[in-house]
């Protein structure tokens, strides 16, 4: 089963994430869901592949009522970051789920209808939970011609979606980097191909600088943290993505 560990609180304002389940098949990817908690709401990003479903809610039964989240968010279209919604809404058929309004009419083929999907306008929006209002940061061509991030600018966290995912070996699990140097080339080959333009690259790491992030968190691999996340985004600004390195192949 996964696990769930607590990685920020403050009163009734928390971040969970659910992660590492050692009995996962090796043939899938590995992936990170976070709870975000104000009060009597919880939000949860990018619930992950029907697959993994059981695994997920039992781990999110040991930390809250799973009645309790009010809402998913789904930083794109991927089987990985939204096949389970069909089984969610079988749980809660009142859940809502934001996305970019690009996948409104595609990721209901996983489940739901158009009263289900909540499109989010390409310059992002803020989402309000419970007492908490959470930035919908845009990240588009980054992975996904519509792709959105989270920010909460009181815990100082940005759910970064695929943006500084790391494919880590079997026998690497930590859930914070220790070693930047080490972790970066996890989450270098995925980068490179899986990030089609340097100019969204750019622009993403310009807007991402000045806010204010102790913890970035993406959807596979370690959280950076402190400083490793400005490593993180000076490292991406200067990595050739996409067709500067598909074209040399």
């Amino acid at each position: 089963m996964k696990q769930a560990k607590t990685i920020f609180q403050q009163g009734n304002h928390s971040w969970t994430i659910i992660a590492r389940d050692p009995s996962k098949f090796g043939y899938i990817i590995d992936t990170n869901e976070y709870l975000i908690t104000s009060g009597n709401d919880t939000l949860l990003t990018d619930p992950g592949g029907s697959e993994i479903f059981p695994a997920v809610f039992s781990a999110i039964c040991t930390v809250i009522d799973p009645l309790g989240i009010k809402a998913l968010f789904a930083s794109h279209q991927d089987p990985d970051i939204i096949s389970s919604l069909g089984l969610w809404l079988d749980f809660n058929p009142k859940l809502r789920c934001y996305t970019s309004r690009l996948w409104t009419g595609f990721i209901p083929h996983f489940g739901g209808d158009d009263k289900t999907l909540i499109g989010i306008p390409d310059e992002g929006m803020t989402l309000s939970l419970g007492e908490l209002s959470v930035e919908v940061v845009p990240a588009h061509y980054l992975h996904s011609s519509g792709n959105m991030q989270l920010y909460d600018p009181v815990a100082k966290i940005l759910f970064s979606g695929d943006v500084g995912a790391a494919l880590m070996p079997d026998d690497q699990n930590e859930m914070y980097v220790s070693n930047f140097d080490r972790h970066i080339e996890f989450a270098r080959g995925f980068h490179q191909r899986w990030m089609g333009s340097a100019e969204a690259k750019l622009d993403w790491c310009e807007r991402v600088a000045a806010l204010d992030i102790d913890m970035m968190c993406p959807q596979h691999g370690a959280i950076y943290q402190g400083a490793d996340v400005m490593r993180f985004i000076n490292w991406f600004a200067e990595l050739p993505i996409g067709l500067q390195t598909f074209k040399k192949k």
